[in-house]
């Protein structure tokens, strides 16, 4: 084994071809003999950099679509013969095999393709690439003697090596790129067994839930700490996460992002992305602090729609994180200059020029985040929480009453309005800790429909509701209340309905449920029922 090993020969074969040429010039110029294959080869030559086809290394044609060419003796026997080996010397004269060097290798894009909206299971398939990994893995089982690159963001590295030390490439580096190569090809088949366990039947349990989980995820930043500052924290992005989520958004301005803001802005922008579904056409903003929503409407407009975030509770909203599903245009900007308003974290879809510009001027350390366009979560959507031990893994609660689940159980009949303002708080109240009981409805001072108040991460729903009702003040009068679970005892809804609620909604299941169910129907009050429990933990 060599420290320093010379690179003569390379092959290179890569889907994403950003930095290629540039790369590929670097080789050729100290005189590396470079192999390539199809539309790299052609990308080359059309660049006017010399390239010998794998065919004329392999004595074999390229068949099936591209699916057969570089799993040759000539190509893994080049990658994987020990240099000082007598025997593998040997075999390499007998059956006129030439080293490889260096492979430049990424992969087909299956994570990309998978990405996408409505791509069809034989699309995905094709994507799947067989000869890509099967080098990747050959040359870094060989570092000692071949360089491996999986990544463009690697190319520099290797130019540099080969500049520093006239044409060789160092162990060091070597190792560095080896250990790279086998987390890249790890993180792909993970997506690929992923992306078949999902597509098996829904109902299995061995399919939603393997018996053998591989997860990969990408280093984003580290942070400067976690909840706490004795805490050491980073980021990582699954390497299928969404485009319009917290770990792929491009921060526009202020300082770095801390774990607590992360993690509430990730609530934020799931809240916000959730009111699309119950009110389609409009702008949600959420206020988010402590990980639970003080503030969340939907309007017309970014402008009016953060107001009536706000006004939900003005003293926590203040150093809250916003997320807005749309575009904050100049008058939202302005209304979040404010001198009675301010915001850790700003996410949004996008930010108009003269509204960022009114936003960096006015402060100097508020994170501005632009998402992209907010769609809706597709596929199976899994969440985890690591315990001692282990790890906790469940489908995440995307479900939603629909409005033939909504059972009318006592009072007065549940009415249109009621019925999409009770819709509104079913979103808004999954996103509170439990037990939670929140109280909404429409603003009469403003037309917009918001949140009130909540109660919010209590031992007992009977604190909740108290909590919720001197939220709310005067607004709990004819507003909705929403329950994260049923109510075990009567006494929670006595507080909402001596607070002038006239409509409550909770799962229903309580072996009280005719307890609560009378009260109502003693003041006149509508109690509904959805069926579905939304702790949040």
């Amino acid at each position: 084994m060599n420290d320093l090993v010379t690179i003569r020969r390379a092959i290179l074969s890569v889907s994403d071809k950003t930095g290629l040429i540039d790369f590929a010039q670097a080789l050729a110029r100290r005189g590396i003999e470079i192999v390539s294959t199809g539309g790299t080869a052609a990308a080359l030559e059309k660049a006017g950099i010399k390239v010998v086809p794998i065919d004329a290394v392999t004595g074999f044609p390229e068949i099936m679509d591209g699916r057969v060419k570089t799993l040759h003796p000539k190509v893994h026997g080049g990658l994987l013969a020990v240099r000082d080996d007598p025997e593998h010397a040997e075999a390499l004269r007998k059956h006129e095999i030439i080293p490889i060097d260096l492979v430049c290798v990424n992969l087909y894009p299956f994570e990309k393709t998978i990405a996408g909206v409505g791509v069809e299971r034989d699309e995905a398939i094709e994507q799947i690439d067989i000869g890509g990994p099967s080098m990747i893995r050959s040359a870094a089982k060989n570092h000692d003697w071949v360089t491996v690159v999986v990544s463009p963001d690697q190319y520099e590295k290797v130019v540099r090596d080969l500049d520093a030390l006239h044409g060789k490439t160092s162990l060091t580096l070597r190792r560095e790129l080896a250990a790279a190569a086998f987390k890249r090809t790890g993180a792909y088949d993970a997506a690929i067994a992923n992306y078949l366990t999902a597509s098996l039947d829904s109902a299995a349990p061995a399919a939603r839930f393997p018996a053998s989980l591989t997860q990969s995820y990408t280093l984003v930043q580290e942070l400067r700490y976690g909840e706490n500052p004795h805490q050491a924290a980073a980021l990582y992005a699954t390497t299928d996460s969404p485009a319009a989520s917290i770990p792929r958004a491009k921060q526009l301005h202020g300082k770095e992002l801390g774990y607590n803001n992360i993690n509430d802005a990730a609530s934020a922008l799931e809240l916000v992305r959730s009111l699309r579904i119950v009110a389609p056409g409009m702008i949600g903003a959420a206020v988010i602090k402590h990980a639970n929503p003080c503030g969340t409407a939907v309007a017309k407009s970014a402008l009016d729609a953060i107001e009536n975030a706000i006004a939900g509770d003005p003293l926590a909203a203040y150093g809250g994180i916003f997320a807005v599903s749309g575009t904050i245009d100049l008058a939202a900007a302005k209304r979040l200059c404010r001198d009675d308003t301010f915001a850790e974290v700003v996410v949004a879809e996008r930010f108009e020029p003269d509204a960022l510009d009114a936003l960096r001027t006015r402060w100097f350390n508020m994170r501005i985040l632009e998402v992209g366009r907010i769609e809706q979560l597709r596929g199976l959507e899994l969440e985890q929480r690591s315990i001692p031990g282990g790890l906790l893994i469940q489908d995440r609660d995307a479900l939603l009453a629909a409005p033939t689940e909504f059972q009318h159980k006592a009072g007065p009949e549940l009415n249109a309005e009621s019925l999409r303002i009770a819709q509104f708080m079913e979103v808004v109240t999954r996103n509170v800790m439990s037990n939670a009981v929140a109280l909404g409805g429409v603003d009469p001072k403003t037309g917009v429909t918001r949140l009130f108040g909540a109660g919010a991460g209590q031992m007992d729903r009977l604190t909740s509701c108290r909590l919720a009702v001197q939220k709310a003040g005067e607004l709990a009068k004819g507003a909705v209340a929403f329950s994260d679970a049923f109510f075990p005892f009567p006494d929670g809804p006595k507080i909402l309905i001596d607070a002038g609620v006239r409509v409550i909604v909770h799962p229903g299941g309580s072996k009280r449920d005719q307890e609560t169910f009378d009260l109502c129907n003693k003041h006149a009050v509508t109690c509904v029922t959805t069926g579905i429990r939304h702790f949040r933990h």
